[in-house]
Order: structure tokens, then sequence, then C-alpha cells
């Protein structure tokens, strides 16, 4: 995270907005007497986003990250896109 005046962060806006979408920064802009803002991408914020609102559930949280621990540990079978959808009743007409 950079951080940054208000003044800073309205004097180069175009370039803090470039930086922000092309190289995944985020910016912190500080406010005189008021609370900081953060500047993110807003694919960035919709991915935590979804990624808190997957997590809120213990046990939905518990099967994700045993799910990726089984991934980085090379366990489990490799499975079809097809395959997947029939486990789990999903057809594409869904």
């Amino acid at each position: 995270m950079i951080q940054t005046t208000y003044t800073q962060a309205r004097a180069q806006l175009a370039t803090l907005l470039d930086r922000v979408t092309q190289n995944r920064e985020v910016f912190i802009i500080q406010r005189r007497g008021e609370d900081d803002v953060a500047l993110i991408a807003a694919d960035e914020l919709t991915g935590l986003l979804e990624t808190v609102q997957l997590l809120r559930s213990p046990v939905n949280a518990e099967r994700l990250l045993t799910a990726l621990a089984r991934t980085r540990e090379r366990t489990g079978t490799a499975q079809s896109l097809d395959a997947l959808r029939r486990e789990v009743q999903l057809d594409e007409t869904s």
C-alpha cells in the first residue's frame, strides 16, 4: 500500500487511477482531520468481498481451506469440469 495526501492525490488523480488499475496498487489517501480512504481497483474489491463472503461461514471456510490444502499437497483426484458439474448437479442450462 502506498500512502499519499488528498492534495497529492487530487493533483495526480489520472496517474493514480492508472497505477491502481494497471499495477494493482492500493493507495491510502490521508485527509486532514478525516478518516483515510483507500483507492483500489473495482475488480480487486469485488474479489475481496466475495472471499469474505465465502469465508464468513465457518463450515464453508473449513471446506475451502481443506480443498486448498489438498491442492497444495497434490492429494486428491483430478476431475474434469463436466464431471464436477455432474457431481454437484449443475447442468449448463442453469
